[in-house]
């Protein structure tokens, strides 16, 4: 399982110096010496040439890979001496002292971003003025980003009180917390004590959480690919084509991670979801998993292609 945000910030900063002193390293080699999968080291490559030495894009990481190998074009550029112009001084300075002010935070980590806010606002000179003079306030969502975080890294479980569109009511749950992940809006995946089955929970919607003294013993499960996530919770548009789909009461998980218009009880239990999708055939994949939890009223050619779909996979499985 991939660590928390933080673990991996820590992790990536370690991967600079260890690609920068092995040009050409194997992919494998790097993934066992971090100790972790290729498939989450290469998600930490696709983040690196993101980052360098200037907020306004230059000297980017020059990173890509072939898939055994992995090159870095440019370590001397990036490895110059770091000048900061006036303004990236300024923002670096308060970025760090909001993050040092989030609930949750492991006091080592803080001791550590105080010491070097202190280092930087002695190189920075009169530019650290300006920053005194600024500050940032956290909406909620970071307290519980914070505390979903330290969860995660103390393998503790939450308890949470959870606002749910679906069913248009708060519930109160106990969760043991998987994983952090972004997708427009921050997510937290965890299993569920009250549905015991995994959940996905947006971090604006929980109304109060607290951490328990309770170990987290999470199931063993099988992590979703986190592009079939982000096309689940992608943001829908008004103008994008309507789509109606009914589930029965092993489907309700499907209001709680698609952007839905409306979300009507069914006398069974389930719902009657209506959504926007920018590509209603994208969601035959959805009609598939739901098997007999759920079908595709409307549009009428979506429907279709999908009982086409699903009859193709079962003929498929027969053979």
């Amino acid at each position: 399982m991939a660590g928390n945000a933080i673990d991996q910030t820590r992790r990536m900063l370690s991967l600079v110096t260890y690609l920068r002193e092995r040009p050409g390293a194997r992919v494998a080699d790097v993934a066992r010496a971090f100790g972790i999968s290729e498939d989450e080291l290469i998600a930490d490559l696709d983040v690196l040439p993101l980052c360098g030495t200037s907020f306004r894009g230059g000297d980017l990481m020059d990173i890509d890979t072939d898939g055994e190998r992995i090159w870095w074009h440019n370590p001397d550029d990036v490895a110059e001496p770091l000048r900061l112009a006036a303004d990236e001084a300024t923002a670096l300075l308060v970025a760090a002292r909001a993050v040092a002010t989030l609930p949750g935070l492991r006091e080592g980590d803080r001791d550590a971003l105080l010491r070097a806010t202190a280092k930087l606002e002695a190189a920075a000179g009169e530019a650290a003025g300006a920053s005194s003079r600024l500050s940032v306030i956290f909406e909620s969502e970071g307290g519980v980003f914070a505390d979903v975080d330290r969860a995660i890294s103390e393998r503790r479980r939450l308890w949470l009180r959870y606002y749910s569109p679906a069913r248009d009511e708060v519930t109160e749950r106990e969760v043991d917390p998987i994983r952090l992940f972004a997708v427009g809006r921050t997510y937290m995946e965890a299993w569920c004590r009250l549905s015991e089955a995994r959940r996905t929970f947006r971090l604006d919607r929980v109304v109060e959480i607290k951490l328990l003294d309770d170990a987290s013993d999470p199931p063993p499960i099988e992590l979703r690919d986190l592009s079939e996530l982000s096309s689940a919770l992608v943001q829908t548009g008004a103008e994008d084509p309507e789509v109606v789909v009914e589930v029965g009461p092993g489907g309700r998980w499907v209001a709680e991670y698609y952007p839905h218009d409306s979300a009507d009880e069914l006398p069974d239990g389930g719902l009657r979801i209506t959504l926007r999708a920018p590509d209603p055939g994208s969601l035959r994949r959805l009609a598939l998993r739901l098997g007999r939890d759920g079908r595709i009223v409307s549009p009428r050619e979506l429907a279709d292609s999908a009982r086409d779909a699903a009859r193709q996979a079962l003929a498929a499985y027969g053979e």
